[in-house]
């Protein structure tokens, strides 16, 4: 049974139908994340964790910049360098439905520190991350945004 989990409801920003689910789900010190969008044109999205959970502009500005905490140059998870929010390219299909998955250590739940993943937002955008542009990737617009918030 996990030790507990995280959820963000995303919803459409910038005038998308994009609608999803970012689950958060901790297992001992691993935190798996599962993000399922649909609604959204087929190819690469990029998929980021920003650093406020505020999705009250129309646009996901209010969601701020990418979250990084580490303080260290945009990148690809991974591979050198790399904000802990970004977490890559989610693909959808003709059907205009996508799923990613990520498991890592680096993150933390509920413990009110910077690498605490709580209070924080998922933003999906309308286009791919290329992973070297500074400071978040060329991603374009901001297409959904939810706030990550405790399980009950």
């Amino acid at each position: 049974m996990p030790s507990q989990q995280a959820i963000a409801i995303i919803g459409s920003a910038s005038g998308s139908n994009l609608a999803g689910t970012a689950i958060f789900t901790q297992n001992g010190d691993t935190i798996t994340l599962t993000v399922e969008i649909q609604n959204v044109s087929p190819g690469l999205h990029a998929v980021h964790i920003h650093e406020k959970g505020d999705c009250s502009s129309p646009d996901g500005t209010s969601a701020g910049g990418h979250w990084n905490p580490t303080n260290v140059p945009h990148g690809k998870w991974g591979e050198g360098e790399f904000h802990l929010g970004d977490i890559g390219n989610i693909t959808v299909g003709e059907d205009g439905a996508g799923k990613i998955e990520l498991a890592t250590n680096l993150w933390e739940m509920g413990t009110g520190s910077d690498l605490d993943i709580v209070g924080r937002g998922i933003i999906v955008h309308a286009g791919a991350d290329d992973f070297t542009s500074q400071p978040s990737g060329a991603a374009g617009a901001r297409i959904g945004c939810g706030a990550i918030q405790l399980a009950n």
